[in-house]
């Protein structure tokens, strides 16, 4: 029943609450502060996967990543992090690959998350080792639909957003949500906080080099992610005039006053797929998947692939032109 309007005010009954702190504790008149120093001139952006990284991501940051399972990740910029030796990051995001390389990384000390995992491949021995371990302090669970909606509503400069949301789950028990009566119908909803990232790494099929970015196919929460990262480094496979952005404007997700750092990253989400350009690399995916066994052999892994090469574009010749080549759409 809707409360009595006589009902003293000033009072909301909260309910239930999760037991996992806040990760990252909500500042909104700070990170308004912070996007109001933003320049909103257009500045050519374009720089290195390194010069990025190095400039927009520190030890102890609090990191997001988009999007999910192996499709349109950002494995170029995950790679970089992993190669400059940044370490207790805190981590949010719907990834799965890329967590996996920064949990057998050990750069990961907390996880936002919802779900990591090989697909149909199950459960990642990474993660679970990582947790096990005490490597990761403090896991704290939340549907898909609940961390989108905490990226919105620190787009929308909010605390937190009512849902009905993981109500009557054990998710919602080892999260950080709260659970109220509604002072309108008295029924139970969901708050879940906002949540702001100090860094978030998004990988796009174009950007011109100010940062304005499309993503064609399936956007995931690119465009909630965006708006609630203080920093914000996109990576593109395609860098392009921005004639070409103008000339389809309702495609541009992401504006160029978000994006602090544009990266040239073609074929950046390899072993991953990119929605109408390139398969997912199921070979090198499947030694991915082998390596992942043993913490022995996740570190021959990271050796083979990031930290005896320097780059993205050394990454790359590993593989061969010919092979990358094959996995093109339509070759």
């Amino acid at each position: 029943m809707p409360p009595d309007a006589s009902s003293p005010v000033g009072t909301i009954n909260i309910v239930a609450v999760g037991e996992k702190p806040l990760i990252q504790p909500i500042d909104m008149d700070g990170f308004r502060e912070h996007n109001r120093a933003k320049p909103k001139g257009l500045v050519d952006k374009l720089m290195s996967e390194h010069d990025a990284i190095a400039k927009y991501l520190h030890d102890g940051d609090y990191l997001g990543i988009e999007l999910y399972g192996t499709c349109r990740c950002p494995v170029s910029l995950t790679r970089e992090i992993v190669r400059q030796g940044i370490k207790d990051l805190r981590l949010a995001g719907q990834g799965v690959h890329e967590a996996d390389i920064l949990l057998g990384a050990g750069v990961i000390k907390e996880l936002d998350f919802t779900y990591i995992g090989m697909e149909v491949y199950g459960v990642s021995p990474i993660v679970r080792r990582a947790i096990e371990s005490g490597q990761v302090t403090n896991v704290v669970e939340w549907s898909n639909a609940a961390l989108t909606w905490r990226f919105k509503a620190a787009a929308m400069g909010v605390p937190f957003l009512p849902t009905r949301v993981m109500l009557g789950t054990d998710t919602l028990k080892y999260s950080s949500a709260k659970v109220i009566e509604c002072p309108f119908t008295g029924e139970k909803v969901a708050l879940l906080p906002a949540l702001i990232l100090d860094t978030g790494i998004i990988h796009v099929h174009r950007a011109d080099k100010y940062g304005n970015c499309q993503i064609d196919g399936i956007s995931g929460f690119a465009v909630e992610m965006a708006r609630a990262s203080k920093n914000l480094i996109i990576s593109a496979e395609e860098i392009v005039d921005t004639e070409v952005i103008r000339a389809a404007p309702d495609r541009t997700l992401i504006p160029y006053y978000l994006v602090d750092a544009v990266v040239h990253a073609p074929m950046g989400s390899h072993p991953g797929e990119m929605g109408g350009m390139y398969e997912r690399d199921e070979a090198e995916y499947r030694s991915f998947i082998k390596s992942a066994a043993t913490p022995e052999t996740t570190a021959e892994f990271l050796d083979r692939t990031i930290h005896n090469v320097p780059n993205h574009q050394a990454y790359l010749e590993l593989f061969g032109a010919e092979h990358l080549e094959s996995l093109k759409i339509g070759s």
